[in-house]
């Protein structure tokens, strides 16, 4: 019988959608589940975007340009410089999701069994990514300890070897929800420029900072412009993952005309959801000082609820709309599975991400979770009650 490939094989499963089974069932079984487990927000799409889809004018579905719509990468180019970030519109190349993006950036500058050397844990589709692009993640860790923090620049220098191509950040960071200050950006850029490697910012968080913090993307940095290559998106930012349209944005020519052969051989982003993002890009300035007070107090009182409870451990994040919470438990993936296959309080139970998958350092974040802070206060607030109750009842 044909046997799949080994690099299908070495390819890992969700961490965030790995318990869909078992939700499936509890919900079968008549169980509300309050969803802690994945980063859709619950904040409406904006208005004018979804208002430019109902109104289109097309006679025909058709391809737009591998790069995208140029009128959409105009209008990128105006909403990057309102953060203080110079761009052109060839700077810029349209992609299906964030997650295409990050496939062109290591197919354009990596060849197989380099390295990427990125902060743990991190976004678990990366390791995804690297496996299909048949490289290595190196890990180098930070810890709840100092809110994951970045690790001291000694410890990415010891890991820096000849097959070494770029560091990876998430900034703000999914799963951790830490901002890399500015001075840490710095850090990041002489490090690229010392080893003559490339940094990738993965920015799709990038309005969603707290506290009176600032975001400081690497493409402010000056001097970097040959080795920073920043992924963005609209899921977060519009409340749209369904769209599935994020860009690569790079200054590096040679990058940029790199990426463009993977565009043309996957021919075109999708047209229609190119109409709604470009549309996006209108969208008043209210939507998002309005969102972020939204996520912010949704930090607040998850934060506060989590500390309540005896033994967890918790840090407080900056940005973005997730935490990793520590439990006072061994094994997080067999709570998590119980919680939805043999827990419920009242015919309700919480789905939660076990932070295990977002780590590659073997047998590290096996007791600690991702909560993703995407639902109404109410029901954030009801969900961490019955967590609370959940933890009390698994360990008696």
């Amino acid at each position: 019988m044909p046997i799949v490939s080994s690099k299908g094989k070495a390819m890992p499963e969700s961490p965030i959608r790995k318990l869909v089974p078992f939700a499936e069932k509890a919900t079968k079984e008549g169980k509300h589940i309050y969803h802690l487990n994945i980063g859709q927000p619950d904040i409406k799409t904006p208005a004018v975007a979804m208002e430019a889809i109902r109104n289109h004018q097309l006679d025909i579905l058709a391809y737009s340009h591998s790069a995208g719509f140029e009128s959409f990468r105009k209008k990128l180019t105006i909403y990057y410089a309102k953060h203080k970030i110079n761009v052109t519109t060839d700077d810029v190349l349209i992609t299906t999701g964030g997650s295409e993006a990050l496939i062109f950036t290591m197919g354009s500058i990596t060849d197989p069994g380099d390295e990427i050397i990125v902060p743990e844990p991190f976004y678990a589709n990366y390791h995804g990514f690297s496996t299909q692009s048949t490289i290595k993640i190196v890990p180098v860790i930070s810890k709840i300890e100092n809110g994951f923090a970045l690790p001291s620049i000694e410890e990415f220098e010891k890991l820096i070897t000849k097959k070494t191509k770029a560091i990876l950040i998430c900034n703000p960071g999914n799963p951790t929800g830490y901002l890399y200050s500015k001075e840490e950006i710095k850090q990041l850029s002489k490090l690229a420029i010392k080893y003559d490697f490339f940094l990738i910012s993965d920015e799709v968080y990038r309005e969603f900072v707290y506290d009176e913090s600032e975001h400081y993307s690497i493409l402010q940095e000056k001097g970097l412009e040959e080795h920073a290559i920043v992924i963005d998106s609209v899921s977060k930012r519009y409340s749209m993952c369904g769209a599935r349209i994020g860009c690569m944005v790079s200054k590096n020519k040679s990058v940029m005309q790199t990426a463009m052969k993977f565009a043309q051989t996957r021919l075109s982003p999708p047209t229609l959801a190119q109409i709604a993002s470009e549309a996006a890009l209108e969208t008043p300035e209210s939507y998002y000082t309005d969102t972020v007070i939204e996520y912010k107090s949704r930090r607040d009182i998850l934060i506060t609820k989590l500390n309540e409870i005896p033994g967890v451990k918790v840090a407080i994040p900056k940005g973005a709309f997730y935490c990793i919470a520590e439990l006072p438990i061994k094994n997080a993936e067999h709570f998590s599975k119980w919680l939805l296959d043999e827990f419920d309080l009242n015919k309700e139970t919480v789905m939660l991400a076990p932070a295990s998958g977002f780590y590659s350092t073997p047998d590290k974040g096996k007791n600690q979770v991702r909560i993703a802070y995407v639902l109404n206060k109410e029901d954030l607030t009801k969900a961490i009650e019955i967590l609370k109750f959940a933890l009390k009842k698994y360990n008696d």
